[in-house]
């Protein structure tokens, strides 16, 4: 009998929140960046104190990671300034948004 591999993994809920470090380095990206999408209404942090002095303290909802990987991507490939994507993530959201209708 051949030895079989299997793959291991962790289960993540949808309502697992990360850092603001976890974030940055699941995306590569720095605070300052995630503290232009806070800004920019790109992200939402869970915190009360939404205030960049205490980004260190924010955390996110774990789908943070595909929305600024697209943010990310929108801008660093495809040239598309800050206020741009936030309206194509916007755009993307209502349309996920209708196909679940």
């Amino acid at each position: 009998m051949a030895k079989q591999d299997f793959l291991r993994g962790q289960l993540i809920e949808a309502e697992t929140l990360i850092t603001v470090d976890d974030l940055c380095r699941h995306c590569t990206v720095r605070v300052e960046e995630v503290i232009s999408y806070v800004q920019e209404g790109i992200l939402d942090p869970q915190d009360d104190a939404v205030v960049p002095e205490k980004a260190e303290t924010w955390q996110f909802h774990i789908s943070s990671i595909k929305r600024v990987r697209t943010a990310v991507h929108l801008q660093r490939d495809l040239g598309v300034n800050l206020a741009g994507a936030a309206l194509a993530l916007e755009l993307l959201d209502r349309i996920s948004e209708l196909e679940k209708a």
